[in-house]
């Protein structure tokens, strides 16, 4: 499928021109049981501080964007509430808009209480895990009051599907209709087939290996597997283990035509999209080669 390039979205002072290249997305979680061991509440020190340590690197390494979550979405994890949740994000989300002024700044959440203070913070865009739920149009309406873009994830209680695929084009469908009803520009929209959530292994290769579809929906797509489970199950290696595998789905993403990429390991990232779009979108920068063996 040749993918119909969406129209730019404006996420804080950045406009992201779709189709020109891959953004990645670095991931800061304040939490204390991230899936992946990068929660930054798991340690004793300072997890603001660390926060900003790590939001400072992500931005050297090239970094696009940056997601800040404050609940765990890992299965099994414990839930917090909203009070506990906006207490651990605003701190981030406000430090982080103070030493990385013009970097656009992403609050995961799926509390419009949440997602209210951390806007008010200084946070450019809502990250919905639950895009596709049925409480998601509060969420909506909490971004399109504020005027800013909204991610709408796939997910799901319960893995069953006839047809993964064609079920979760249905599902995010209607997730954009229902955030467009609510106020939000359909520009301004951002879709997540929500790889890892509410779904099998096999789901997810099966998704993987048919992103391509996604374009269908005629919007921005953002990829997070990084690190995920399924990886994981290919490779018999834990979290920390997983960076390889999340090479070869982001340069396949990219190669499927995604135009996010959300991940722990921004360089490694950044270089495998580099690369991928080289060769896939005619992303080539360097002088000319005079042809010869290397």
């Amino acid at each position: 499928m040749t993918p119909v390039t969406p129209p730019p979205t404006r996420i804080g002072s950045t406009t992201f021109a779709w189709g020109t290249r891959t953004f990645v997305m670095g991931i800061l979680n304040v939490t204390p049981d991230s899936f992946s061991g990068d929660g930054l509440l798991a340690a004793s020190d300072d997890p603001v501080q660390r926060a900003v340590d790590q939001a400072r690197v992500m931005a050297d390494d090239g970094a696009d964007l940056l997601d800040i979550g404050g609940e765990s979405t890992r299965p099994g994890h414990e839930p917090v509430d909203a009070a506990t949740e906006r207490g651990r994000v605003v701190p981030v989300v406000a430090a982080v808009r103070a030493v990385l002024p013009h970097m656009p700044i992403s609050v995961d959440t799926t509390k419009p209480e949440v997602a209210e203070a951390a806007i008010a913070a200084g946070a450019d865009l809502v990250n919905d895990v639950w895009g596709v739920g049925p409480d998601a149009g509060a969420l909506a309406a909490v971004a399109a009051s504020h005027g800013v873009p909204l991610i709408v994830m796939h997910n799901r209680e319960r893995a069953v599907y006839e047809d993964v695929v064609a079920e979760v084009i249905a599902d995010l469908r209607a997730a954009v209709e229902r955030a467009v009803a609510a106020g939000i520009p359909e520009a301004d929209v951002i879709v997540d087939p929500g790889i890892g959530f509410g779904k099998t292994a096999d789901h997810n290769v099966i998704l993987l290996r048919h992103l391509a579809e996604l374009h269908r929906l005629g919007r921005p797509i953002l990829l997070g597997t990084s690190r995920k489970s399924t990886i994981g199950r290919i490779l018999d290696l834990p979290p920390e283990d997983r960076l390889e595998g999340t090479l070869a789905t982001t340069a396949l993403g990219v190669a499927a035509g995604v135009d996010i990429v959300r991940v722990h390991d921004v360089r490694p990232n950044l270089r495998a999209a580099r690369v991928a779009d080289a060769i896939v979108r005619g992303r080539w920068r360097a002088e000319p080669d005079p042809g010869g063996p290397r």
